[in-house]
């Protein structure tokens, strides 16, 4: 579903990323992980072009997202993007939010879209919310919301970059908890997190970057349990402490 190849990315002279190589099948869960400022959010950024990469090349199910004749608008509705600080709207409605995109993207009729939002705020607890606004979620909630969001465009794969960060430990267990759920049902997912009890539950492979460069590449009980390069042992060290 999506194939990365080759990738550097450069601010000034500067490499963020490093020759960056690495593949996610059809459903798979990947978790990529490691320390602050390592390039990870980058690297997820530039599979749906939010990040310009100036060597290698990504494709999305075939779709070359380097390409300067490939439509990235038809790129980004189809794979789905959930940030660290949610980004909803502030001045529309929860039910407004999970709409919008829906019909001004894919030019699906109001009742359409709103049957669908509807659908998507009961999958992920808030079908009560709908006519809130924003501020009057919570954390945990406003980033459910932001998963409908996302789901509603029917994607063929979702970027979650540091979905839980900016959560209170009560609140990240609400949001695992749909992520969870999308991936039993198959959902192709690359996950920026340090949450290493999700990766250990639900991922298929562990992605470990540091300075911009991919150092571990491993299926999860093999890089939870194999003898790893130094810089992965030091990372594990110190999170799993806490």
């Amino acid at each position: 579903m999506i194939e990365i190849s080759g990738v550097s990315k450069y601010y000034g002279d500067f490499p963020v990323l490093k020759n960056c190589s690495t593949r996610v099948g059809k459903g798979e869960v990947v978790v990529v992980c490691g320390p602050s400022g390592s390039g990870k959010s980058t690297l997820i950024k530039c599979v749906n072009a939010l990040e310009p990469f100036q060597k290698g090349s990504i494709r999305v199910h075939g779709i070359d997202v380097g390409d300067p004749a490939t439509d990235l608008g038809s790129l980004r509705s189809r794979v789905g993007m959930v940030f660290q600080n949610f980004e909803l709207f502030p001045h529309l409605t929860v039910l407004d939010n999970v709409m919008l995109a829906q019909q001004i993207v894919l030019g699906r009729s109001g009742d359409a879209a709103r049957m669908k939002a509807m659908m998507l705020l009961d999958r992920v607890g808030l079908a009560d919310h709908g006519p809130k606004y924003p501020a009057q979620l919570s954390g945990g909630q406003q980033q459910r919301v932001a998963i409908a969001r996302a789901l509603a465009m029917d994607p063929m794969a979702m970027l979650f970059d540091e979905p839980t960060s900016a959560l209170d430990p009560e609140m990240i267990a609400e949001v695992l908890e749909v992520m969870t759920g999308l991936a039993r049902e198959g959902m192709t997912m690359m996950v920026v997190t340090h949450e290493m009890g999700f990766a250990r539950r639900v991922a298929s492979r562990v992605i470990f970057i540091d300075q911009g460069e991919i150092v571990e590449d491993e299926p999860t009980e093999a890089f939870f349990s194999a003898r790893r390069n130094p810089r992965t042992e030091a990372f594990l060290g110190k999170i799993l402490q806490h």
